[in-house]
């Protein structure tokens, strides 16, 4: 037997990948992430990034050039605060769960000078909070995860970009989770560098990142040349997607399924997809409730992409979450941080429907059952399927 063989390293039958990402990936986009691989500055490779481009600008809400990384999210956020932060300069970092942590990490590790804005995990960020601190100094840029996976928070971008608009303190965005899935209107809301991802509500595989940056930012890119950045280097990126290509190796596979995927997006139409998003969520937060599963999120605009349920007092989240999986082969997400124990995550985003999210419900309810909760039999469909009818 080959390692390849192994049980532990081939997906049971009827694996359910129910993670807020990676998530599911369609047969489509597989389909097309398994053609033949081309050269990666040849016409084939150039016609699939010009398309990619064209097709994901609407989805960010921009008319800006769109670049492109092999990469996770991790490295375009690093990317971001290379490309704009000086020795000389200073960001704030607004913290509302593990992500705006781990910004706050990156740039500790780059010896940027970081102040942030601790946010209560599960509540609305404090726009007056940071506006104040904007009152006390000059800041390079704020940064912020407009879509916090690990809470089910989305962070108020308009309002942030209107903090920034007329001072010289640029806004970044990470929506690596949220791009696809939620509302982002880059140019409208102000918000001056986003990055996301391709593993998440944009329905392919891990590995392409992407840039988007306003004018007002690449100014501040063009006039300091003192920072040492090669491969995040977004003037080298920009030289080449005005030529229809990456600065390094492309990678082709993923670049031809987000070019599937953006295809699939465009034929429901942008509208339908993020209402899809509001009401399934919506509807997997009803049921939850109806097993007794309240919200982690109190109050603030909650998430279309990820559901983030409190764990019942008596209960630990990594039980369900191992038990979901070995009972029924469902894979969702407990926490890897503060709230380790406390939380359970869906993944609500990308290719899923109402029945992804009613068999989710009637994985819990047994789940729940046999780990001893009171739980009213067919209370989560129920309470679903009405959110479903009402939401139509």
């Amino acid at each position: 037997m080959t390692t390849t063989d192994t049980p532990s390293a081939i997906p049971a039958t009827g694996y359910r990948l129910r993670l807020p990402g990676p998530t599911e990936v369609p047969e489509r986009v597989r389909q097309a992430a398994a053609r033949v691989i081309v050269n990666h500055r040849g016409p084939e490779c150039k016609a699939a990034i010009g398309e990619t481009e064209e097709m994901i600008r609407p989805v960010l809400g921009t008319t800006n050039r769109v670049m492109f990384f092999a990469s996770s999210g991790t490295g375009v956020m690093e990317a971001a605060l290379v490309n704009v932060v000086g020795p000389d300069s200073r960001i704030l970092v607004i913290e509302h769960g593990q992500f705006g942590e781990r910004f706050t990490s990156i740039a500790k590790a780059m010896n940027i000078s970081v102040d942030t804005v601790a946010n209560e995990w599960g509540h609305a960020v404090d726009v007056a909070a940071v506006e104040a601190r904007l009152r006390e100094r000059s800041y390079r840029a704020i940064v912020v995860v407009h879509n916090e996976s690990s809470t089910g928070m989305v962070a108020d971008l308009a309002a942030l970009g209107a903090l920034v608009r007329d001072r010289p303190t640029l806004l970044i965005a990470d929506s690596v989770s949220g791009l696809g899935g939620i509302a982002m209107r880059q140019d409208e809301w102000g918000v001056d560098i986003v990055v996301s991802a391709s593993q998440k509500a944009l329905m392919c595989p891990p590995g392409l990142a992407l840039a988007s940056v306003s004018p007002k930012a690449w100014r501040v890119i063009e006039q300091d040349e003192r920072r040492s950045v090669f491969f995040w280097d977004f003037r080298r990126a920009l030289k080449s997607i005005e030529l229809n290509e990456t600065p390094f190796t492309a990678p082709v596979s993923l670049l031809y399924g987000l070019r599937e995927s953006l295809m699939m997006m465009h034929e429901e139409g942008l509208p339908n997809v993020l209402a899809r998003h509001e009401q399934l969520s919506g509807a997997l937060r009803a049921g939850g409730a109806a097993l007794g599963l309240a919200d982690f999120c109190e109050r603030g605009p909650r998430s279309s992409t990820v559901v983030v349920f409190n764990v019942p007092d008596g209960l630990e989240g990594g039980t369900i979450v191992r038990r979901l999986y070995a009972d029924h082969r469902t894979v969702i997400a407990g926490a890897r941080n503060r709230l380790s124990g406390r939380v359970i995550r869906f993944g609500t985003m990308g290719a899923f429907s109402a029945a992804t999210i009613l068999t989710d419900l009637l994985h819990l309810e047994d789940v729940l059952t046999k780990l001893g909760l009171p739980v009213e039999a067919g209370a989560g469909l129920k309470a679903a399927t009405e959110h479903l009818a009402k939401t139509k």
